[in-house]
């Protein structure tokens, strides 16, 4: 369960506006960078940040036997071959990626469930939260602020949170951590939350989150909460303002910003833990050194995991069968090898909004944040 931990101190008005700016923005159409908030002045790149070309990962066979509870939904209704259920994915790695996994796991569903599911990629994370919150998806797999968001506005059901081995992954495929993470005995353990790391490489001298003032800095995205959301909030509470104390910008995902410092476009970047060595999104098949240039310097505080939510009043029949599915994918290593493709889930919990969710808004709340301050009514 996440715990009531103090993240960061109380923060200004100024923040509070910043944010609510810019994580409740409208949906602007993909671009390879994002325009740099206002007031700052966005690094000049001798070339824009460009996505690592990953060469999609072979998936182990999943067993995807029907159910003993499969449904047959007649024509015209929900989950029928005219009209699928549709799985909503926010854009946080290479999409690529996430197409490629999120419709073999829909397949597989479809197999075990006898339902027919559709994937859908937002081309932001407002953009995925509109898709559930207006009926254009039934389903989705949104990132945390975007949960808390998007429960606030549109009370959606949250059914599952993601589980994940928590450190970052060596050469050999076991898992550690850094030395400064107060979490390092975790290495290798599930874990039901994740945290922000810090990253820079050895030619700018930068060693601690207060040397980044005055540098060139990526986060991911305005929406992002390990990337935009809470970095923010964190340099503010340093005394740093991230729109006039760095010349910050958004690289548009979290490997396009470690792509970025690798580059020298940026002398500093945050994303999840671990961007560097994460499978899936795999930068080190297009930077084989990404790992060793590219240096963690600081991690943030526990976030909760992001993880399945379903639009309120969905059919429970239909919510229970396809919680059940994903549920026996996860326990199936074929399953549990498209599932992971995506996201790098390695498992999921079955939960509520209360149990992570709500602790981390109330957290947030007392930092400063509102979240139901930040939600367009």
């Amino acid at each position: 369960m996440f715990t009531k931990r103090s993240l960061y101190s109380v923060l200004s008005l100024l923040v509070l506006l910043s944010i609510a700016l810019t994580a409740c923005a409208p949906a602007a159409a993909p671009a390879t960078q994002a325009p740099a908030p206002a007031g700052t002045t966005a690094p000049a790149p001798t070339q824009a940040p460009q996505a690592a070309k990953t060469p999609l990962p072979t998936l182990a066979p999943a067993k995807c036997d029907p159910l003993p509870n499969a449904m047959s939904p007649k024509a015209g209704d929900l989950g029928s071959a005219d009209k699928p259920i549709v799985i909503e994915f926010v854009p946080s790695v290479d999409v690529s990626l996430i197409t490629r996994g999120g419709t073999a796991m829909a397949d597989c569903l479809g197999k075990m469930t006898g339902l027919t599911y559709k994937v859908e990629a937002g081309t932001s994370e407002a953009a995925s939260i509109e898709a559930i919150g207006g009926g254009k998806a039934q389903m989705g797999f949104l990132n945390t602020f975007s949960i808390l968001l998007a429960k606030q506005k549109y009370d959606v059901d949250v059914a599952l949170i993601a589980q994940r081995k928590y450190g970052y992954q060596k050469p050999d495929g076991s898992y550690a951590a850094f030395d400064f993470d107060p979490d390092k005995a975790m290495a290798g353990q599930l874990a039901s939350f994740y945290k922000p790391e810090y990253f820079t490489t050895a030619a700018t001298g930068i060693k601690t989150l207060q040397d980044v003032k005055g540098h060139t800095f990526c986060f991911t995205s305005a929406g992002s909460t390990s990337g935009g959301i809470v970095p923010r909030i964190v340099f503010k509470s340093l005394g740093i303002d991230p729109d006039k104390d760095i010349k910050s910008t958004y690289a548009g995902g979290h490997d396009k910003a470690a792509i970025a410092v690798y580059q020298g476009d940026c002398d500093a970047g945050v994303a999840f833990m671990d961007i560097l060595t994460d499978k899936p999104t795999n930068l080190a098949s297009k930077f084989p050194d990404i790992a060793t240039k590219v240096q963690v310097f600081a991690v943030g505080d526990r976030i909760p995991n992001d993880g399945l939510q379903f639009v309120k009043g969905l059919d429970p029949t239909i919510r229970s069968i396809t919680v059940d599915a994903l549920m026996a994918m996860e326990a199936d290593p074929g399953g549990n090898a498209v599932v992971k493709s995506i996201y790098s889930y390695n498992n999921f919990e079955k939960t509520d909004y209360n149990t992570y969710y709500a602790p981390f808004a109330e957290t947030l709340k007392k930092a400063g944040v509102d979240v139901a301050t930040l939600v367009k009514q």
